[in-house]
């Protein structure tokens, strides 16, 4: 079952990442195309400097999630890791678990009122014309991935700690 859990997190993992390249890549391709508008063409795209700020919102949040499935969240390790081995595992669960909470409570649970709220207020963005509801999809879906990577690092953290005791 370790496997296969541990196959689904690369899979996913890798997926999310897949998807952050290719909005940081949309993003180098706007700026781009706004710079070389702006000061080659004459004038600058309407869409260009609103698609970089949605693109950089959803790369920076989307690249949470990668970053906490890869342990490369740098408080959470950095703190756990000067920590005597016998504690890790204890540790590791209590800071997954305020972890968990803060993405539960303020990510999903606050980012789908957010999303609500400015889907039922038909907010257009401006140059895009698009509503910004769906800009905001980000929050609850990268508290999603980061509840599910806790719960993970939880599992684990326990399955680790009942292995040793076990031997």
């Amino acid at each position: 079952m370790a496997s296969a859990l541990t196959r689904a997190r690369r899979g996913l993992t890798r997926g999310l990442e897949l998807a952050v390249m290719a909005a940081m890549a949309a993003l180098v391709l706007d700026v781009l195309w706004g710079v070389i508008s702006r000061f080659v063409l004459g004038e600058q795209g309407r869409f260009t400097e609103e698609l970089a700020t949605y693109l950089l919102i959803w790369v920076s949040l989307l690249g949470t999630s990668v970053a906490f499935s890869s342990g490369g969240h740098l408080g959470v390790d950095y703190f756990v890791g000067l920590l005597h081995e016998a504690t890790r595992p204890l540790v590791t669960v209590v800071v997954n678990l305020m972890v968990a909470f803060f993405a539960a409570a303020v990510m999903v649970y606050g980012g789908y009122v957010l999303v609500a709220r400015t889907l039922e207020s038909g907010q257009l963005s401006p140059a895009m014309e698009v509503q910004v509801g769906y800009m905001y999809l980000v929050v609850p879906i990268s508290g999603a991935f980061i509840l599910l990577f806790c719960a993970e690092n939880i599992h684990e953290a326990l399955t680790a700690e009942t292995e040793e005791a076990g031997r």
